[in-house]
């Protein structure tokens, strides 16, 4: 079965250079959703941009992206400024600008309820877990095999739905486990990036 993407989206220009990957944070846009445990995806690619020397900037491609190279190879980072639900009309835009049209040089990066607080794991593929980002991603790709770095949230506190709790900041103690996750995460896309996928999952999803 063929892994490439169908994104349909003959009106977008590719660049003339195509991207080794693409880093997708997830997110809301906005400051009111700024610090948010839904917006730990987003907190990654700005992670990124500080760590390469790279600004956001707007795109046709309804997103901030920047644009920098890791080891000598060209990444592209993005955050969608679509909200949330509707990520993958960004992302399938992305996707067609910088050539990406393999699931394994996409990297989804989001929050995960599933996953206790600060915990960090890597997955190519599979379910949705509930995350209406990445529905919206694999509606728009037509694919879930893309890979994804999931930043652990927690469940929330009895009485309070799971939509409520991801869009709340976090308590102090919380937000410094998510301050250091996020950086964690970080260097995880960059393993993925110089050590290979099987490399950087034996590495990152071995730790507690």
């Amino acid at each position: 079965m063929s892994r490439r993407f169908r994104v349909g989206l003959r009106s977008t220009l590719r660049t003339s250079e195509s991207t080794d990957l693409l880093v997708v944070g997830l997110g809301n846009p906005g400051a009111e959703y700024a610090g948010t445990r839904h917006n730990v995806g987003a907190d990654v690619v700005v992670e990124l941009c500080r760590r390469h020397g790279a600004h956001l900037r707007r795109s046709r491609e309804q997103a901030l992206v920047a644009e920098v190279r890791i080891d000598g190879r060209r990444v592209a980072l993005a955050f969608p400024q679509t909200f949330m639900n509707e990520s993958g009309r960004s992302v399938g835009r992305l996707c067609r600008r910088h050539g990406i049209e393999d699931p394994a040089r996409l990297v989804v990066v989001h929050d995960e309820l599933d996953l206790p607080v600060g915990i960090l794991r890597i997955k190519e593929g599979g379910g949705l877990a509930g995350h209406n980002g990445l529905r919206s991603v694999s509606d728009h790709l037509h694919t879930r095999d893309y890979l994804r770095v999931r930043i652990g949230v927690g469940r929330p506190p009895e009485g309070r739905s799971g939509a409520d709790h991801v869009l709340r900041r976090p308590g102090r103690e919380e937000a410094t486990d998510l301050a250091r996750t996020v950086a964690e995460a970080a260097e995880a896309v960059e393993a993925i990036l110089r050590d290979g996928l099987d490399a950087a999952m034996g590495r990152y999803n071995a730790r507690g």
